[in-house]
């Protein structure tokens, strides 16, 4: 039975479809409290003044919809990038590094209208009810937070129509009559795709279910050549024209889409302990990754290429996981930060259905790749291919003891 205590305001994340509407109106009738409501646009692609409409039909005093596009890629997409993130080796974390953005805003919304709580509809069995909720503990520790899904008994469509049809709640036509047989989260840096007809691994999407992206098979029959400029580890200009972190990435999702870069199928782990299939789009991001390891191959030495490859899948675990606020994350991101000052340069890139090839990489100041040493002609003297023999024999020698033991036994 939900405990429904005495609270006098809270912060609800509306978006302003079934949901989060259904939500105001239970958090209204169920808790007797003011609710405040938070709309944030982070590139999802849609417009946000009918979320603003329906919540002031709905009699909710204070809305807020804010623009974070500029803060989102700036402050979380591009830091995660500069780390070459990958969860289980191929998801691009795109609805996991929204959250902590907006979990922030929450928090800090709660503080400036005086809220004694905040409110998600991420459901029980996800990870986003973890990434919200451990974002705003790291931020605002003693804040309520009020999780409908883990309260109400309205756990399915049908339930939330039927309260949305006894409490007047307009409801789109689309979702009425079933909408997307599969849910949808898009942001600047992706789309997913899960649940419904989705959660048969085994089931393959039909090609119309992608968004952004064309079919490789239907992208131009010509590749398209690209230069991205890079300022310690970040994308400050394409094909020379310097452009804001978000239009960066907008202009990256226009290029890949258009070449059929981004698409991913996969089934991953989730922290709640659960397998869940997922379908993801993220064409800008797929472009950012490639040329990003391009940017260090020549502006970072071995050794920190290493351990940033070897701290890399834990850095992933914690964004996927919802530790952004962590102090071990803090930590590590100002160890990847570090690394990032000598990554500067161009690299070149042929886009051409579905692939994304580096053509060149360049550092005029910062490049470790010194031609003279690496050149199979006559380099003058400036490697001595004698000392390898040495080299070797060193790096041989524990085999070379391992083997002599096992001759003598035999």
């Amino acid at each position: 039975m939900a405990d429904f205590g005495k609270v006098k305001k809270v912060v609800l994340a509306y978006s302003g479809g079934l949901d989060t509407s259904v939500i105001l109106k239970w958090l209204q009738d169920n808790y007797g409290c003011e609710v405040i409501t938070f709309t944030a646009d982070i590139g999802q692609g849609e417009e946000l003044a009918p979320a603003r409409r329906k919540a002031r039909a709905m009699g909710v005093r204070q809305i807020f919809v804010e623009d974070l596009r500029e803060e989102f890629v700036r402050d979380f997409v591009f830091p995660m990038f500069r780390a070459n993130a990958l969860y289980e080796g191929e998801y691009l974390l795109g609805t996991s590094i929204a959250r902590p953005l907006i979990a922030k805003h929450l928090v800090e919304i709660a503080r400036r209208t005086g809220a004694d709580a905040i409110s998600h509809g991420a459901t029980g069995k996800g990870n986003d009810q973890v990434r919200f909720e451990l974002g705003a503990y790291a931020l605002m520790p003693n804040v309520r937070v009020i999780a409908p899904w883990r309260e109400w008994d309205l756990l399915s469509r049908d339930k939330l129509l039927q309260y949305a049809d006894q409490h007047g709640i307009p409801v789109d036509y689309k979702k009425r009559k079933g909408g997307a047989p599969y849910s949808m989260d898009a942001n600047l840096l992706h789309i997913s795709y899960e649940g419904g007809i989705l959660e048969d691994p085994a089931f393959e999407p039909e090609d119309s279910m992608w968004r952004i992206t064309v079919s490789p098979q239907k992208a131009p029959a010509r590749p398209e050549h690209i230069e991205l400029t890079y300022e310690r580890g970040d994308i400050v200009a394409i094909n020379a024209k310097r452009l804001t972190p978000a239009k960066a990435l907008t202009e990256l999702n226009r290029l890949g889409g258009r070449h059929g870069i981004g698409r991913l199928d996969l089934v991953e782990n989730r922290y709640v302990g659960m397998k869940s299939r997922g379908c993801y789009e993220t064409p800008g991001g797929t472009i950012m990754l490639k040329a990003h390891r391009a940017m260090e191959s020549i502006t970072l030495d071995r050794e920190v290429l290493a351990l940033k490859d070897d701290l890399m899948p834990r850095y992933a675990r914690m964004i996927y996981n919802g530790y952004w606020f962590s102090p071990e994350r803090v930590l590590l991101q100002q160890l990847i930060d570090s690394s990032q000052h000598s990554v500067n340069g161009t690299v070149r890139l042929k886009l051409y259905k579905g692939t994304v090839l580096v053509t060149s990489r360049a550092s005029r100041t910062d490049s470790l790749f010194d031609p003279l040493i690496s050149t199979f002609d006559d380099d003058r003297g400036a490697y001595n291919q004698a000392d390898a023999a040495g080299f070797i024999k060193l790096n041989a020698l524990r085999l070379r003891i391992a083997a002599n033991l096992r001759k003598k036994r035999r």
